[in-house]
């Protein structure tokens, strides 16, 4: 196919139209038609199976890509000079043929064919006209009975009640069998997720991640669009929804970089550009309150980073992985196909090339028009986005995928103090038992970490003139996890536990640096050596340097990590971890200090992440008490509270 020519008149800011995003998706389908069974049910990609075999896994490639074709199609008002849907139909009929050599699991048998279901769902009602009025009455009767199975059928109190929600809506529309007991309890969970400032979590957790864009803000609204749900889903409560989606893309519109990066944080990461989902639900819908022109800024600069960064091998298929193919970012449920879900961020093609989406000049990002810094409540985060170097970041003290008092070990991509869109905690390897990057532990007679997971959120707050803070406590443990052998990008391992002591951390905020204090809270009648804290992880690793309570990494790209000790540290080095990571050798700095820290002793640090340039200045601290005082250097002073009681009164000057 002939490059489209970038347009940087319309698209200043990534030079990407309509065309360009057709000429993906048009690649994107033309590199799996190799793939495609013989009776056209099944795409069967390369690669590893997913714990629920081939069979699935070649379900999911033709469900996935089916949402990709459906938006082509429909975005083009049902031409389809590719004949796609032809293909599609195909499929249909053999999947659903029980006694085809190709016929799908039935969602009554398996899980994740209630996921897929739900995609084909989704299409056949996009395309309505063209495909489903179509097909011949034999194949509908066969498709409703294969949907049909999700009736009365259990699912997790997470997204996924979205998939039942969405297949027995189109049933009910074609006449076939649903219930609407099944659609009210759904609904009742899908509210049981709200949180404040429109989040949701992904179940009762504090499980916040990308699956609230990509799942739980897009299926709401595209139901009560796409669906006739008058009788089910009351004006106010479609009001709802549209407000909390206007109120979260506020939001997340500060978490995407200069570069189009979204935050790297979270489980399913392989999605990749599903993370532009949402921007397309707020255009499709008419909801969203953003300007069109930023809608595109924000969806193309993230499908555009991973098309520039080998997402997409030399055989056009998408990959395991995160820039390019990484195989331990898969998890037990990923298979070959599972990376298109990636169609999701696609779903703007869904609109018609005269959409003011695609006819409005581009608007820049929040971090390309000025730095940003806000509290972000259901997560726990403090925002920091800036456009010096265009990265964003949150430090998060709300978030780990589990419930407060949880024992588990660390997820390394939800349980750290902070995270960014231009780094990746390691993901393998001894880091994850034994965390380093963005984590305060204590260190035992071996040298293992503690974790803390199961923290209690103390606050997070604006403290005015540009500050920001927020805290977290709660006892620490040591987890042997040598028997649990998952994936950990999702809950953390378990193990035998140790348990430590308490231990607050807090984190303050200020022109995109942090201060990070921690106090040991209380005596377990048990010992520990250090306390180290350790800095952001940058790849691939360049430089280091260390002396005395400072120590810096930086990466081949120029990006830098640096920890300065502010009290309390006395040793500062550079951890380097190989094989750990999809972004290549990472490099984190952190510092040390003695052995068997008292209770009640506050240290703290200063922590950045930046490209290189000249170093931030150096505030002081001063800890008395419950409340630390930091004097920057252009001599205001930030009172933080650290509100835990603790045994052993301290004071320690900088």
């Amino acid at each position: 196919m002939t490059p489209v020519a970038p347009d940087h008149a319309l698209s200043p800011h990534t030079g990407w139209t309509r065309a360009h995003w057709a000429d993906l998706a048009d690649r994107m389908l033309a590199a799996v038609d190799p793939f495609r069974s013989p009776g056209g049910a099944r795409v069967d990609l390369p690669g590893p199976a997913s714990r629920y075999g081939p069979a699935s896994d070649g379900l999911e490639g033709f469900a996935r890509t089916f949402l990709l074709a459906g938006f082509r199609v429909a975005g083009e008002r049902g031409a389809d000079p590719e004949g796609l849907l032809e293909r599609y139909a195909r499929g249909l009929a053999a999947g659903t043929d029980p006694h085809s050599p190709e016929a799908w699991p039935r969602p009554d048998e398996l899980g994740q064919a209630k996921v897929e279901a739900a995609s084909i769902a989704l299409v056949l009602q996009l395309t309505r006209p063209w495909l489903w009025d179509r097909l011949d009455d034999g194949v509908r009767e066969r498709v409703v009975a294969w949907l049909a199975t999700v009736v009365g059928q259990d699912y997790p109190p997470i997204n996924w009640v979205w998939f039942r929600v969405v297949v027995e809506s189109f049933l009910r529309e074609v006449g076939g069998p649903w219930s609407r007991a099944d659609v009210e309890e759904d609904l009742a969970v899908h509210a049981s997720f709200r949180r404040p400032g429109g989040w949701l979590s992904d179940g009762a957790e504090r499980a916040f991640d990308h699956y609230t864009g990509w799942a739980l803000h897009l299926y709401p609204l595209l139901w009560a669009h796409w669906f006739d749900v008058e009788a089910l889903c009351p004006p106010e409560l479609r009001r709802q929804w549209a407000d909390d989606l206007a109120r979260y893309l506020d939001d997340a519109v500060r978490l995407v970089g200069a570069d189009g990066a979204p935050l790297v944080q979270g489980r399913s990461l392989v999605y990749r550009f599903a993370a532009a989902a949402p921007f397309w639900v707020g255009a499709v819908t008419g909801e969203g309150g953003q300007h069109p022109g930023l809608v595109r800024r924000a969806a193309s600069g993230i499908a555009g980073y991973f098309a520039d960064r080998g997402a997409f091998g030399p055989d056009g298929l998408l990959s395991l992985g995160w820039h390019g193919a990484w195989p331990p970012m898969r998890q037990a449920y990923s298979g070959p196909g599972s990376p298109y879900w990636a169609a999701k961020g696609m779903l703007g093609l869904a609109l018609a090339a005269d959409h003011p989406v695609w006819t409005a000049p581009e608007q820049p990002l929040p971090v390309e028009s000025g730095d940003q810094a806000r509290v972000l409540e259901a997560p726990g985060w403090l925002l920091s986005a800036r456009r010096r170097d265009g990265i964003a970041v949150v430090l998060n003290h709300g978030t780990d995928h589990a419930h407060p008092g949880d024992t588990r070990a660390d997820s390394p991509l939800y349980a750290r103090l902070g995270y960014s869109t231009a780094t990746l905690p390691p993901l393998t390897g001894a880091g994850v038992t034994d965390p380093v990057d963005n984590a305060v532990v204590l260190l035992d007679g071996a040298g293992r970490a503690t974790h803390r997971t199961g923290f209690r959120t103390l606050y997070a707050r604006d403290l005015g003139g540009g500050v920001l803070a927020a805290a977290s406590a709660g006892p620490v443990r040591w987890v042997d996890t040598g028997g649990d052998d998952s994936a950990d990008h999702g809950s953390g391992r378990t193990g035998p536990v140790v348990p430590g002591p308490g231990l607050t951390v807090a984190s303050v905020l200020r022109d995109g640096v942090e201060v990070r204090l921690a106090r040991i809270d209380d005596h377990t009648g048990g010992s520990w050596g250090p306390l180290r804290l350790g800095g952001w992880p940058v790849a691939p690793a360049g430089d280091t340097a260390a002396a005395a309570t400072e120590a810096t990494a930086t990466s081949v790209t120029g990006l830098r990590s640096s920890v300065q000790g502010l009290c309390g540290f006395t040793e500062a080095a550079v951890h380097v971890e190989r094989g750990t990571s999809p972004l290549g050798e990472v490099a984190i700095p952190y510092l040390l200090t003695p052995p068997g820290l008292a209770p009640g002793t506050v240290v703290a640090a200063l922590v950045t992440l930046d490209r290189a340039g000249e170093p931030p200045p150096r505030p002081t601290v001063t800890a008395e008490y419950g409340t630390a005082t930091i004097t920057w250097r252009d001599g205001t002073q930030t009172p933080v509270a650290l509100p835990r009681p603790w045994s052993v009164g301290a004071k320690l000057d900088a």
